[in-house]
């Protein structure tokens, strides 16, 4: 028998809570945000401050958000993707739930130096890839499916070659070329001996 929660839940997925008002409200919020922070549509000087025109920003994103809302096609995308996120965000939090077990109490877990790049650059794949598989080619296949079996059937032309050899010399190239970060402690010694002398 079910519960009173799922018959709420699947009521709500009836008029289309789930299909609509969610999806409208995460492309408003974020539509919003990002006017905000541009302040692409102009600003407004009161009192000598300036304040960025809410009004516009807010009708912008309402009626890009119906937009969106509109094509089912996109709503399914992004409820995809967002949900893949999600998972992705958990994975990460679990990842560092584990790695807290092997500290003491009272001691903060965070990565530092190349882990964080490392787990920066994990990250930024795992949104490629979950962008890549929510997005869909006209015969419903994923495009990161057909980006993978592209590669897999064509992984000695010199197409594929070419872009990973691409791909290795600007890794080289940043790796050479990056600046060496000299430790604080080093700066303060050098400071401390100049107002000595």
């Amino acid at each position: 028998m079910a519960s009173q929660f799922r018959e709420i839940i699947e009521f709500f997925d009836r008029i289309g809570v789930y299909d609509v008002l969610l999806p409208f409200l995460l492309v408003f919020t974020i539509v919003f945000a990002i006017f905000e922070k541009t302040k692409v549509l102009g600003v407004e000087k009161i009192e000598g401050k300036e304040y960025s025109k809410k009004n516009l920003n807010a009708m912008a994103a309402f009626v890009i958000s119906f937009m969106v809302v509109a094509s089912s096609r996109l709503v399914q995308t992004i409820t995809e993707i967002s949900s893949n996120m999600v998972v992705l965000l958990f994975l990460s939090v679990f990842f560092l739930l584990l790695i807290g077990s092997f500290y003491r109490e009272g001691e903060l877990v965070s990565l530092e130096g190349p882990w964080r790049k490392l787990f920066m650059v994990i990250m930024f794949i795992g949104i490629v890839a979950i962008f890549l598989y929510g997005i869909k080619t006209e015969d419903g296949d994923p495009w990161l499916e057909y980006v993978l079996e592209y590669i897999v059937d064509n992984f000695d032309s010199t197409a594929v070659g070419s872009i990973v050899l691409i791909i290795i010399i600007l890794i080289f190239m940043w790796y050479v070329v990056q600046d060496p970060k000299p430790s604080g402690d080093n700066h303060k010694g050098s400071d401390h001996s100049k107002s000595k002398h």
